[in-house]
């Protein structure tokens, strides 16, 4: 089960590990630094327990879809930030997973 909590600085981190299946194929895995994300060749993307973010923007609510779709896509950009992903290949892909 994916627990969401308040950390200061952010607006929600995770007290659990995330992991879901995702339309994006990386060639190899992928960690981040440190390593809370992992992206694997095989469209699974595993957030550890403890990463934070800021949750969705724009024009929307904080629903629990919307919380969960923003932790994917901010770690998503978290990982072009960090060039392990082009981001002229994967900004369009992650944006469509937050929608």
């Amino acid at each position: 089960m994916e627990c969401i909590s308040y950390k200061k600085g952010y607006k929600y981190q995770l007290v659990e590990e995330s992991s879901t299946d995702i339309p994006i194929l990386p060639a190899n895995d992928i960690k981040s630094k440190p390593d809370y994300i992992v992206l694997t060749s095989q469209r699974n993307i595993k957030i550890k327990k403890g990463y934070a973010w800021d949750g969705p923007s724009g024009p929307t609510i904080d629903t629990l879809n919307f919380m969960r779709g923003s932790l994917v896509h901010d770690a998503l950009y978290q990982l072009m930030r960090e060039d392990h992903l082009d981001s002229k290949n994967y900004r369009e892909p992650a944006d469509k997973l937050l929608r």
